[in-house]
């Protein structure tokens, strides 16, 4: 697969004319021995107004569980973050951001990321454009972590239905913080968690 470049220019967007290639995406294929070394990942963004109070939400299991791609798998880690008035595709990118680096922070060799947003799925492939200046930073940033996984990445459209736990770390994210709590809950394995 052609990972789209890195630049924050506009030569970075594919041509028009590029046709459509096969999903999911994948970076590179993962070796049979390592494979398991890493989760999926779900993820989700809010929006309350577009832009208002906005969350990133993000659920990780572990590749090494039979149920891994199960929508209703108990997570192995999660993030529940409120990020102030935002709009909603940047809560999206948010989580998808944040959700690899608590994979990277956890050793993970590859991840397979099953997202609802499909404007984030197409773009990462390089099949969509990054038109939105805000979104560019955090697209890069995205690609760029995913790029240093040594078994590679995929990323698949999903159903919203199948992304509800990751909905809920987003709801449960702005409703903690107007009743006064912290505005970041991260749980890693093992159940240990970070509240800021």
């Amino acid at each position: 697969m052609r990972e789209p470049p890195l630049t924050l220019g506009f030569e970075d967007e594919p041509p028009d004319e590029e046709q459509p290639r096969e999903r999911p995406t994948h970076a590179r294929a993962p070796s049979p021995a390592e494979s398991t070394n890493g989760y999926v990942v779900r993820t989700d963004g809010a929006a309350r107004g577009n832009p208002g109070p906005a969350s990133a939400g993000a659920v990780l299991i572990s590749l090494a569980r039979p149920d891994a791609r199960d929508p209703l798998a108990a997570p192995d880690a999660s993030i529940s973050d409120y990020l102030g008035v935002q709009t909603n595709n940047v809560a999206e990118y948010t989580a998808v951001v944040r959700a690899i680096g608590l994979g990277l922070e956890l050793g993970a060799r590859r991840l397979e990321l099953l997202l609802d947003s499909k404007l984030i799925v197409e773009q990462l492939a390089g099949r969509w454009r990054v038109k939105d200046l805000k979104l560019r930073p955090l697209w890069a940033e995205a690609l760029q972590r995913l790029r240093t996984l040594p078994d590679g990445w995929q990323a698949a459209h999903v159903p919203r239905a199948q992304n509800s736990q990751a909905d809920a770390m987003c709801n449960e994210a702005i409703d903690r913080v107007l009743a006064g709590g912290p505005q970041s809950v991260v749980v890693r394995p093992g159940g240990i968690t970070s509240a800021l």
